[in-house]
């Protein structure tokens, strides 16, 4: 049995687990060992369908010591006018880059791939090879890390909650890139990125939006890609949070809150005619919604039950199918949405969203305040997490207390000098360069607003939200 010392290991080499390590490293003398299931770092990024690619721009994408791509305003294609967005290929490429180049490169940071976790406490732990099947044990210094509590499902990995009858064709999107599925029509399952993904993809490959048949159980509320954009365009951003912070001190209540944001454009509904239910972070440019709007035959009759060969048993009823039908699964739940819970435990820390919106920001900003903080109590009091809210039940109240949680995060890394400093400078947040960017005077003035009103807008959310869990 190989024996091991570490002061961290991290469970979990994906977005977040690199994203964590890398800060860390950066802003401490630890040494770290990075234990993943799969062959290379990455996380679900190696495991997803090949046309998959980032929904926000790179540029705000990755670990905070090494650029995604090149900062670069696409000005042709789908994308044109927005910042570059990398294809899961090029993700993958990158994350081989920073464990290789950025990471192992100091001497601190050992990885072990195609092994599992099997547990441990009292700062000794167990990982088994997936190869092997040996066993190795590390004795952990300082902390375990879990990187996987909030754990990414993709569809090439997921078990469907529904039957499929013998003689039923039903593929995952990984399979549409890699053979000749031509059938009787395509019927995409789920609501999700995933599913706009491949409808979006199926439709740019010559596929009729008639001969594509949508089952949405429920319906999404998605934002805009042009609301987004960092950098050179990141008065886009500043004036979708001075539109937010209006929108929080006007707010009676949290459904007016979304109803507020609905109204500024900051969400928007897939069907114009239907109320959305949850929102799974996808991020849309006009020409997608469009295309995704193209296609009429959209079934709202609940999750599907069983495909079968010539009908789809759903909640609600049923819809006719046949043979030569392409059932595409897209109904993997993505990024998970786990109850929140302390961050910083005496032994452990389990990595989960510190602020609204920025999944690698997150780990990355935990990364910090464990190599700068020395107390759990107050690196838990500057890392509270995120309440999930993308596929709770109710969604306008928990939406609204994970934007007042991350301001008043935000407001409380502003006053210590040395995240405030962190927080202007890295490459992870919507804010970067922002002096430097921020030239129009009307996005000037946006900032100002926001910055005047986040203390009324913060103080109305905190009654509404009270009164909202009062009556829970």
């Amino acid at each position: 049995m190989a024996q091991i010392e570490t002061d961290y290991l991290v469970v979990g080499a994906g977005a977040s687990g690199m994203a964590f390590a890398d800060t860390l490293v950066a802003n401490s003398d630890a040494d770290v060992v990075l234990v993943d299931r799969r062959h290379r770092p990455g996380g679900h990024w190696v495991d997803d369908y090949g046309f998959v690619r980032l929904h926000q721009p790179s540029a705000l994408y990755g670990v905070d010591s090494r650029p995604l791509g090149n900062d670069r305003i696409d000005t042709s294609g789908p994308n044109a006018g927005f910042y570059e967005r990398a294809t899961g290929a090029e993700l993958c490429d990158y994350y081989t880059r920073v464990l290789d180049e950025q990471l192992m490169a100091t001497g601190r940071v050992r990885f072990f791939g195609m092994c599992d976790y099997a547990g441990g406490a009292a700062g000794s732990h167990r990982f088994v090879s997936r190869v092997t099947g040996r066993t190795s044990t590390v004795r952990v210094r300082r902390k375990l890390v879990d990187a996987t509590y909030i754990q990414t499902t993709t569809p090439a990995h997921h078990t469907p909650a529904f039957s499929v009858d013998p003689g039923a064709r039903v593929v995952t999107p990984n399979a549409l890139v890699e053979g000749n599925h031509a059938g009787s029509g395509y019927t995409v399952l789920g609501a999700g990125k995933t599913s706009m993904d491949t409808c979006c993809w199926l439709i740019d490959n010559g596929v009729d939006p008639e001969d594509i048949r949508w089952i949405r159980p429920r319906d999404v509320w998605t934002m805009d890609r042009g609301a987004v954009q960092p950098l050179e365009l990141v008065g886009s951003i500043v004036n979708v949070f001075a539109a937010w912070t209006d929108a929080a001190v006007e707010a009676t209540d949290p459904t007016d809150f979304v109803r507020r944001l609905e109204g500024c454009g900051s969400l928007i509904r897939l069907d114009p005619d239907v109320e959305p239910e949850i929102f799974r972070g996808a991020i849309l440019s006009a020409d997608e919604r469009t295309a995704l709007r193209s296609i009429s035959n959209v079934v709202r009759l609940g999750h599907v039950l069983r495909i079968g060969t010539d009908e789809i048993e759903l909640e609600r009823g049923s819809i006719p199918t046949d043979r030569e039908q392409i059932h595409v699964d897209c109904t993997a739940p993505g990024l998970g949405m786990p109850p929140e819970r302390p961050i910083f435990e005496p032994d452990r820390i389990i990595i989960q969203r510190v602020q609204f919106g920025l999944d690698v920001f997150s780990p990355a900003m935990i990364g910090l305040v464990e190599a700068t903080r020395d107390d759990d109590d107050e690196k838990n009091r500057l890392c509270p997490p995120v309440p999930a809210f993308g596929a709770t039940t109710e969604f306008a109240r928990d939406f609204t207390r994970a934007f007042l949680v991350s301001q008043r995060s935000r407001l409380a890394w502003m006053a210590e000098p040395d995240l405030d400093q962190w927080l202007n400078a890295t490459r992870l947040g919507f804010f970067r360069g922002i002096a430097e960017h921020l030239t129009d005077p009307e996005d000037q003035a946006n900032l100002m607003s926001m910055m005047q009103n986040t203390g009324p807008a913060l103080e109305n959310l905190d009654r509404i939200v009270a009164a909202e869990m009062a009556e829970a």
